[in-house]
């Protein structure tokens, strides 16, 4: 049976280059994992005072969709040498209220993507920070960081097999990560 595993593209653009590697990871995941892009551009900003009594039907959504899967991959680019707000507004929706996080235990997979030459290093470390504390083992090994990504899909929105092959160890990897942690 396969796993279900949540995708948070951490860029909100329609033609993003973040969520066409989703897509990509999507089509070449091995029949182990079942990948599902999961909504995080209409949570609202994480706010105590509208989470108590009645949360915001969106916070209620996306806690359950994360709670219903045995993993996360984490598809972010960087914004100002760090990760994108909703990224980590998303993270701070799923761990609350204290006591309830959605993310404990769940194997995590960080994937940097940007046009820069360095891939999204800032973004992926600072994510990886907030996994620790959020009890997320993470994939180590292969580091994914992709930058120069506009090179990376021709005018027709390809994948290049090149960048393809390099994406496909990653989530074997990723694959063998979840069927390690759930033995």
């Amino acid at each position: 049976m396969s796993k279900k595993i949540a995708v948070l593209v951490g860029s909100l653009r329609k033609d993003s280059y973040n969520l066409k590697v989703a897509k990509v990871f999507q089509k070449i995941a091995p029949p182990s994992l079942s990948l599902q892009i999961i909504q995080i551009g209409d949570l609202p900003l994480y706010n105590e005072d509208i989470d108590n009594n009645a949360p915001p039907a969106s916070y209620t959504r996306f806690r359950q969709e994360i709670a219903d899967c045995q993993g996360v991959i984490f598809v972010t680019p960087e914004y100002n040498r760090g990760l994108p707000a909703v990224i980590k507004n998303a993270i701070d929706v799923g761990s609350r209220p204290y006591g309830k996080s959605v993310w404990s235990k769940k194997p995590a997979a960080v994937v940097s993507v940007s046009q820069g030459a360095i891939g999204g290093f800032g973004a992926n470390h600072q994510l990886r920070q907030s996994l620790v504390f959020l009890d997320m083992p993470t994939l180590q090994q292969p580091e994914a960081y992709i930058g120069n990504i506009n090179a990376t899909f021709d005018e027709s929105g390809n994948i290049t097999s090149k960048s393809e092959e390099f994406l496909t160890v990653i989530i074997n990897s990723y694959a063998s990560w979840v069927e390690k942690l759930s033995q």
